[in-house]
């Protein structure tokens, strides 16, 4: 893996985001998971035997991924213009920078006009809550809850495992993260399925995690935010959620906010209990959502940095 390649694909993200049309790798292993997934079901019809076809259908979408890129890269080895051209655009696609934050600015422009019904409707696309009914604050809240918590998944977690094992490790890594969006959900419909997904999304999230917790707080001092309580309470409320990591990055941006996120939500009209993460200085208000996008735009830049300064030479990034 080239470190220019790494940065031509950063900028790419950047400023090409996902065009919709566009060919992309995820649209793939959606589809992949989806058709996997119907024959799994179909062959399996206790809980035991779902348990073990999610098992099958974790090994059989990671695994293939993972060959299949590295076999890529092998095909291409030949040529160097050619490979350093598909680990740029591959690197392109595993990053998630650009389309997280359209997605979030959609809300916020649709507040912003003081469209609830439409706020509602966009958020709806980026999250798993029910969105009928939230309030204006409630949509808020969730905006940056969901912009905190992809920093990981969608910048931090893919340009992590690129430094270590490259562009097949790293799209194993988006294999596993979207297997766990598919199919890893506590629901009678998933829980059995989806349990080795959602488990082993947690395991691959482990370390980007606590990464995240750094360099969003040492982005908030960049910015000009709380850095110190950014530090404190991402420490303090970093197990504040079912998940053991979603909290690290969203308490941290609390923190920088010095605003309360977390709570109580509605999923498939069930109500779940959550606890609060953060301390509620003040109410959340539209601004919050611009400056948690400030927040994952310099942590990216600071993951790049940090991951250059302790793994660049391990792994031969030149």
């Amino acid at each position: 893996m080239t470190l220019s390649a790494l940065l031509v694909g950063y900028l790419l993200d950047l400023w090409l985001g996902d065009p919709p049309h566009w060919p992309h790798p995820v649209r793939w292993m959606g589809g992949a998971i989806t058709g996997i997934q119907r024959v799994i079901r179909r062959g399996c019809h206790s809980q035991r035997a779902l348990y073990f076809g999610g098992g099958v259908l974790w090994v059989v979408v990671v695994g293939g991924t993972w060959l299949s890129i590295s076999v890529l890269m092998d095909i291409l080895s030949f040529n160097s213009f050619l490979t350093w051209l598909a680990q740029a655009w591959l690197t392109y696609t595993l990053l998630a920078t650009r389309s997280l934050r359209d997605a979030a600015m959609a809300v916020y422009y649709a507040l912003r006009s003081d469209s609830l019904e439409a706020s509602r409707q966009q958020l709806s696309y980026i999250v798993g809550r029910d969105t009928q009914n939230l309030s204006r604050p409630q949509i808020m809240r969730a905006v940056v809850e969901t912009v905190a918590e992809n920093t990981v998944d969608g910048v931090i977690a893919p340009l992590f495992w690129l430094f270590i094992g490259g562009v097949p490790l790293a799209m194993a890594y988006k294999a596993v993260n979207t297997l766990d969006s598919m199919v890893g959900y506590r629901t009678p419909q998933y829980q059995a399925i989806g349990c080795v997904s959602a488990r082993m999304d947690d395991l691959a999230n482990c370390l980007p995690a606590r990464l995240g917790w750094v360099v969003l707080a040492l982005a908030a001092g960049v910015l000009g935010l709380d850095g110190r309580n950014a530090w404190r309470i991402g420490w303090r409320d970093r197990y504040q959620h079912k998940s053991p990591n979603c909290a690290w990055s969203e308490a941290t941006v609390a923190g920088a906010l010095g605003i309360r996120l977390g709570g109580p939500n509605t999923y498939f009209n069930q109500r779940v209990e959550k606890p609060w993460i953060g301390e509620a200085r003040r109410d959340i208000v539209l601004d919050d959502i611009t400056a948690s996008i400030r927040l994952m735009y310099v942590a990216s830049a600071l993951t790049l940095v940090v991951m250059c300064l302790f793994t660049g030479s391990v792994v031969g990034i030149v």
